[in-house]
């Protein structure tokens, strides 16, 4: 008399795991690229939002600044768009102005000496101030900065880590 015994073998266990180690290693490197440019996203998003409320505000009171001041463009300041602009923004031009970028950072920002431009800068991945050069780059850590009504240095392309 046989029995037949139920159940899975150990190689065919071995040969099960090591697919999904394969389909991990292949698809983790993705999504933690496509959680970075997720938070890019969000951040050039949420910095065309606060411009445009302040430059519907800037066609009314014509500047930019607020009264008192002292942070110039374009020598940002981290404090600028947290501390200053939701005073002068909200409610009117926007219902609540974001103050951090998708990296949990302050945005940083400013006004010209003649309040006629200004500028919002996001330090990116690795919340420090860049000297970037102005335009397109591939790198998650770049610094995204949004000026009189354009970026100005912005993400594109395949970002590189």
């Amino acid at each position: 008399m046989t029995r037949k015994q139920k159940g899975f073998t150990l190689i065919e266990l071995l040969i099960v795991v090591a697919i999904i180690g394969i389909l991990a290693a292949i698809a983790i490197p993705n999504l933690l690229t496509a959680m970075q440019r997720s938070r890019q996203k969000r951040t050039m998003a949420d910095m065309r939002s606060c411009a445009t409320a302040w430059e519907a505000r800037a066609t009314d009171v014509n500047e930019y600044g607020a009264a008192g001041a002292t942070v110039t463009w374009p020598s940002t300041g981290a404090d600028y768009v947290a501390n200053t602009l939701p005073g002068i923004l909200s409610p009117t031009y926007i219902k609540q102005v974001p103050t951090k970028d998708g990296w949990g950072t302050n945005y940083a920002g400013g006004v010209s000496t003649d309040r006629q431009s200004y500028s919002i800068e996001s330090y990116g991945k690795n919340k420090s101030n860049d000297s970037e050069s102005a335009g397109p780059t591939t790198k998650f850590d770049c610094d995204i900065v949004f000026s009189n009504g354009s970026f100005v240095v912005y993400p594109e392309g395949v970002q590189v880590q």
